[in-house]
């Protein structure tokens, strides 16, 4: 679940960043929520105190009953949350070097009249990649068992010899799912890396490739060397970022 809370004073503009909302999220099979907010006040703050999922917070800088600056400080300090992704928007460029001065980890600070509508895409874009590596899961049932793993604990999956089943390591155990490797892949995305025929692995779990003694050392400081001849080059260069 993706938490959209806009706070904006201006009516006009509140709804229309709502259908940004609207029309950004049609491209995501995720469910979401928008709640919106005209000024920064009890109801506002009690909601920023909720537990609702992956929040995305787009907040004016300057209101009647507060600022953005004092609502992103609230968020951070006094919450605690540094997970929640705050997008500042104004038409106060001013406060610009100020709000990247508080150090509060914000996603953009965009001009509301400087090509606002494609800076705001941009950043909820960037927000979408952030939940996609704290949240994506991989769901899938197996022997009558619901499973739902985190792509982001999955450090490799492996094809189970003479079977027609794939072993999930995680960060937590192991698992088994029913396909071949190339079926599973489909499930996921580009940060799983078919290296061998047999298996496949999580590209931010990988701690180093050493291409002289073809050996994959993964975070949990476990190894493997099943690496085939041809996929060595574009490992070690996804491993150095380069890809």
């Amino acid at each position: 679940m993706i938490s959209f809370i806009v706070c904006e004073d201006e009516e006009v503009l509140l709804k229309k960043y709502e259908k940004e909302i609207e029309k950004f999220m049609m491209n995501y099979d995720i469910d979401y929520n928008c709640y919106t907010f005209d000024k920064y006040d009890k109801k506002f703050t009690e909601l920023v105190k909720k537990d609702l999922g992956f929040k995305i917070y787009l907040l004016d800088i300057v209101t009647d009953t507060g600022t953005g600056l004092d609502a992103a400080r609230l968020i951070r300090e006094e919450c605690d949350d540094w997970s929640s992704m705050i997008i500042i928007i104004t038409s106060f460029p001013e406060y610009k070097y100020e709000a990247l001065g508080k150090r509060l980890m914000l996603v953009d600070f965009i001009n509301k009249v400087d090509n606002s509508d494609k800076k705001l895409k941009d950043a909820f874009q960037i927000c979408m990649k952030n939940y996609d590596n704290k949240y994506k899961s991989l769901k899938y049932v197996y022997k009558k068992t619901a499973y739902n793993i985190e792509f982001k604990t999955i450090i490799s999956i492996e094809k189970e010899q003479d079977s027609k089943i794939c072993i999930i390591k995680t960060t937590h155990g192991k698992f088994y799912i029913q396909g071949s490797l190339n079926q599973v892949l489909k499930k996921l995305d580009n940060r799983f890396f078919k290296c061998h025929r047999s298996l496949a692995v999580n590209i931010n779990q990988v701690e180093s490739y050493n291409r002289k003694t073809n050996t994959i050392r993964f975070k949990n400081k476990e190894e493997s060397e099943l690496i085939s001849r041809n996929k060595k080059k574009e490992l070690f260069n996804l491993v150095r970022g380069i890809c």
